[in-house]
């Protein structure tokens, strides 16, 4: 009995481990230009954009729109009619001077909108290559606590090889476990920031949930010097032109203002519309008319024509002051809009500039002072510790101060190539090249 209810409890932990297995999610590495495109192609909310221009161009067509006809039927009835003629026909309103303005707002909303989608494509692989960077980063800082643990362990070896010889080295072992232990705290910390930065890397992809697939980025270490190429950044060592010098074009090719600009005029061409409803509609009916035998005088059926014309909406009792005058204010207000997009975009600009400049100077900063010595006086430290010439705790305390420098190294170089994503952002251009050929 004892051994059936064992067989059972291993059946059950076997098909739960099964499914769980089944269930869980591929993990798949991908680099930063097959994720921009696998993102522009897939995006749910790029896809949602998307359907607004096919609704714009749809919009031009119903712009364009002729008035449908209308049916009428005109029969008299009793002594009133005895002598009047029955008709039926057809009646149609045509517009004066209102189709070709219609037609002309609704282009300008379908180049507003092609604008939007080119800005939010845009904006995505701006925030692909901003999550893709962040999760890299986050992948390296936890890769370099490893490499302190590989460090703060060895240390802890060599104290409990001194321990055996000399008990009085025991607090060493103690110490180096703390040590150890406090850094293990952080490591945990680091791998819930890489399961955070590897979340909001798929968040941004946006894409359908039941590919079963979540994607992770190529490189496992922001260092190596080739990353630079890959994640699409300059060399931290190369020049920076001056803010000027960058400012006078990039403004230009910005497609917010592009936007703000088109707002403009599309409210002139709503103008256009507004004022023209003053002017009346023409309308225009005929058909066929006949008298039955009983009603004519003459005993027979006699059939006939009818045409008649109309002016409609003649602007009489009212006059459309009130939606010209708010028309007018729109385009004022759409102006004021674009000078204030260009202002902003100038202030957003120059902070950006002066980010990336910063980040680049403690880059250069880093790798050339403080890596360097660090990565030296650590082995010394260590060389000196195995051969009794320094105690554990100098060692600790300079590992980890060592270990703040590589930290801070790494969020410094995190921070290089997002301030250069920030960059771009503002110059609203991805390809923008540090030696002047963008500018």
């Amino acid at each position: 009995m004892k051994l059936q209810k064992t067989l059972i409890l291993t059946v059950l932990i076997t098909i739960i481990m099964i499914g769980r297995t089944c269930n869980a999610e591929v993990l798949k590495k991908i680099n930063l230009d097959d994720a921009i495109q696998l993102s522009v192609s897939n995006n749910l909310d790029l896809q949602s954009a998307r359907i607004d221009v096919v609704l714009a161009k749809n919009d031009i067509k119903t712009a364009n729109r002729l008035k449908n006809p209308d049916v009428n039927i005109f029969y008299n009835f009793g002594k009133a009619g005895k002598s009047e003629p029955q008709q039926i026909g057809i009646s149609e309103t045509f517009e004066i001077a209102k189709r070709s303005p219609r037609k002309n707002l609704a282009k300008s909303n379908l180049y507003k909108k092609e604008i939007d989608v080119k800005l939010a494509e845009f904006t995505l692989e701006m925030d692909v290559r901003e999550t893709y960077a962040d999760l890299v980063g986050a992948k390296t800082i936890l890769s370099s606590l490893m490499e302190q643990k590989k460090l703060l362990e060895e240390l802890l070896k060599i104290a409990q090889n001194k321990y055996k010889t000399n008990p009085s080295a025991q607090t060493e072992v103690i110490q180096a476990q703390i040590a150890l232990n406090q850094l293990e705290t952080k490591i945990n910390t680091a791998r819930t920031n890489v399961t955070t930065a590897r979340n909001n890397f798929n968040k941004t992809l946006n894409l359908k949930e039941n590919t079963g697939i979540i994607y992770d980025t190529r490189e496992d270490n922001l260092p190596d010097e080739t990353v630079f190429i890959s994640l699409k950044t300059p060399d931290f060592n190369a020049p920076v032109p001056d803010f000027d010098v960058i400012a006078a074009k990039a403004l230009e090719k910005r497609l917010d203002i592009r936007a703000a600009k088109q707002e403009i005029d599309i409210a002139k061409k709503n103008l256009t519309i507004v004022e023209r409803q003053r002017i009346p509609d023409v309308e225009i009916s005929g058909g066929y008319s006949y008298l039955p035998q009983s009603h004519s005088e003459t005993g027979h059926f006699e059939p006939g024509a009818y045409a008649a014309a109309g002016i409609n909406n003649i602007p009489l009792l009212y006059s459309y002051k009130p939606e010209i005058k708010n028309a007018k204010l729109q385009i004022e207000q759409a102006q004021i809009n674009y000078e204030s997009a260009k202002n902003k975009a100038l202030q957003d600009l120059s902070s950006a500039y002066e980010r990336f400049t910063t980040s680049r100077t403690n880059l250069l900063f880093y790798k050339q002072k403080l890596i360097k010595d660090s990565e030296e006086l650590i082995k010394i430290s260590k060389r000196n510790y195995d051969s009794g010439k320094a105690d554990l705790t100098s060692v600790i305390v300079m590992q980890q101060s060592y270990q703040d420098i590589m930290t801070g190294y790494i969020y410094a170089l995190t921070d290089y190539y997002t301030d250069w994503i920030d960059f771009l952002r503002e110059v609203n251009n991805e390809d923008f090249d540090l030696t002047g050929e963008n500018l």
